[in-house]
């Protein structure tokens, strides 16, 4: 067995045997990339990493815990891939997990960067950042 196959095999036995863990891990680096990625795109002069840091403590603290429990409940009140409880889930998701998700985010990262008003991005960003969900 060559190497890469050895560290697939072992990645995917961790996932299963924690998969809280790799959540926790998935949704804070793929948070701090997408952070990444945007400061790259808007082509800054400098990359802020101190707020990539924040972006990827929400992320750990918060969204990888919450989008974990949230799809385990939702998947237990409502079990099933027929139309009518797909219809149930994302209604439910849409109109809870997704602005509670949301406005943790801003409101976390703001609150982690010591603003004065944590509120303030979260009043510009949220709607459209709700609109495009």
């Amino acid at each position: 067995m060559n190497v890469l196959k050895m560290r697939k095999a072992v990645l995917k036995e961790a996932v299963k045997r924690f998969p809280w863990l790799a959540n926790v891990t998935l949704y804070g680096c793929l948070f701090a990339g997408g952070d990444f990625v945007h400061q790259m795109i808007a082509q800054r002069e400098e990359m802020d990493w101190k707020h990539t840091r924040n972006v990827a403590i929400v992320a750990i603290s918060f969204h990888g815990n919450f989008n974990y429990f949230w799809l385990r409940a939702l998947e237990s009140r409502f079990p099933g891939k027929s139309p009518g409880m797909l219809f149930r889930k994302l209604l439910l998701d849409q109109s809870f997990a997704s602005p509670l998700a949301t406005s943790v985010f801003y409101t976390g990262v703001s609150f982690l960067e010591n603003k004065d008003d944590v509120f303030e991005d979260w009043r510009e960003k949220f709607l459209n950042t709700y609109k495009v969900r």
